[in-house]
């Protein structure tokens, strides 16, 4: 575990550091060259977004489509997106950032990195839960964190999170690594932050054989070759894309609540294309940008736009969970899962 955990500090520095922490003349044909350099700048919009990759690419396609304008995409982890905002933070890049971790976006926020929109359209139709009240980010999108199984090998399908403590599933299950996965850590800041017990349970799954097993693809993956029985903090549309696929798997929330994970859009402070960044959030937030979030299996910010071929968020019982601040708890919660797991 040694070297898990030496993987588990570099990332902590990569997802935190953010929270811790360019003459003109009077020439005529000089001037019009300027004048035609910024009309092509206004025109291209730089985007850094985390996945689903298909989502992204879609969205890129249709607001490119609509608005005529540009989009240089950068997609990535929200780990690696906030690595290279800090490398670029002196010549900044980025108009918009898209990441996968609310808690990471509020970080942003509280290190002066972002601009506020509070004017956005169908802001006011967005869950206030998931964005922030003066319009520095919008949580347009979320997933929902509960036990993928496979159906070929578990018998039942876990009813509780102690359940996975039970002999059946002695060393048939796995969670993604946190020190890899935004939502991993997610969940268990979210989950040990709601359940009094929740410190108590995840050493139960220690006990049991419980492994700690890549990304969420990785972890997910190991449950569709039926490797192990069951992924817990399983991402919700990834499970739910793979069953559409025709995997072997289903995703169960247990009755006493999850984390719901909510995905946030934010505008940098220093970006080039102010206008070209409000209109690519309003277009998330639009009608036509959350129907592209349900084709990913992922849930709206919009509860009144339907999800598809998934439980939609009132059908899933939830933990409630304070995500301002979180980032910076997320050090001691990371230092004390890796104690327990080393």
């Amino acid at each position: 575990m040694k070297k898990r955990s030496l993987k588990m500090i570099a990332t902590v520095g990569t997802l935190l550091t953010l929270a811790l922490a360019g003459c003109g003349n009077n020439d005529t044909a000089a001037n019009d060259g300027e004048t035609s350099a910024q009309s092509k700048e206004n025109k291209t919009l730089t985007v850094y977004s985390a996945g689903p990759d298909g989502l992204a690419a879609n969205v890129q396609q249709a607001f490119e489509e609509k608005t005529g304008m540009k989009v240089e995409m950068f997609q990535g982890t929200t780990g690696k997106i906030l690595s290279r905002l800090e490398a670029e933070k002196t010549n900044p890049v980025a108009d918009v950032v898209v990441l996968a971790s609310v808690a990471s976006m509020d970080g942003m926020k509280e290190a002066d990195q972002l601009q506020s929109y509070k004017d956005a359209e169908n802001a006011d139709k967005i869950n206030s839960d998931w964005s922030d009240a003066e319009g520095y980010y919008y949580g347009y999108s979320a997933s929902a964190l509960g036990v993928a199984y496979n159906t070929k090998n578990a018998k039942t399908a876990p009813i509780e999170w102690s359940d996975l403590a039970k002999a059946e599933w002695k060393d048939k299950i796995n969670i993604p690594d946190p020190s890899l996965s935004g939502s991993a850590v997610d969940f268990i800041y979210g989950y040990t932050e709601a359940e009094k017990t929740g410190w108590d349970i995840i050493q139960s799954w220690k006990t049991n054989g419980l492994q700690v097993n890549g990304a969420n693809k990785e972890a997910l993956d190991s449950v569709i070759t039926g490797d192990k029985d069951a992924t817990i903090s399983g991402v919700d549309y990834m499970a739910y894309k793979a069953k559409a696929d025709g995997e072997p798997v289903e995703i169960v929330y247990p009755k006493s609540g999850t984390v719901v994970s909510p995905r946030a859009v934010g505008i940098m402070k220093d970006a080039k294309n102010v206008d070209g960044a409000q209109a690519y959030v309003n277009f998330l937030l639009s009608d036509e940008g959350q129907k592209l979030v349900t084709d990913a299996y992922l849930l709206p910010g919009n509860k009144e736009i339907p999800v598809k071929d998934r439980a939609a968020l009132d059908e899933i019982p939830q933990l409630t969970v304070n995500w301002k601040g979180a980032e910076t708890k997320q050090i001691d919660i990371l230092t004390k899962f890796n104690e327990i797991f080393q």
